[in-house]
């Protein structure tokens, strides 16, 4: 079993929630939803390492959606941000940003 937590910024956004609300097709959203709930059990399906501690799991809906996060110890998972598969590098770049950050506080 795994906890899942969202990375906050240190105003107390939500990278992650902020990117989720804003699709538009609710089967992607449940499709999301519901992989997070199967990682929760300790399911993590497709996923990969991307690097510095990065972790990206992976939507074959719709453009190709990944969701990065990090693990902290066992039993927490850190939603860092998404995003679809042409906007990969930038994301990367902005989960490690946000992984470097949690580390850090």
């Amino acid at each position: 079993m795994f906890t899942i937590r969202h990375y906050l910024t240190e105003t107390g956004e939500d990278p992650f929630q902020q990117w989720i609300k804003q699709l538009a097709n609710p089967i992607t959203k449940s499709q999301i939803l519901q992989r997070i709930g199967r990682i929760e059990a300790g399911n993590f399906g497709d996923h990969k390492p991307c690097r510095d501690g990065v972790w990206e799991f992976r939507i074959h809906q719709g453009p190709g959606y990944r969701v990065y996060y990090a693990l902290a110890g066992s039993v927490v998972v850190l939603l860092l941000c998404a995003g679809e598969k042409r906007f990969q590098e930038r994301d990367i770049k902005r989960a490690v940003d946000y992984w470097r950050d949690w580390q850090r506080r």
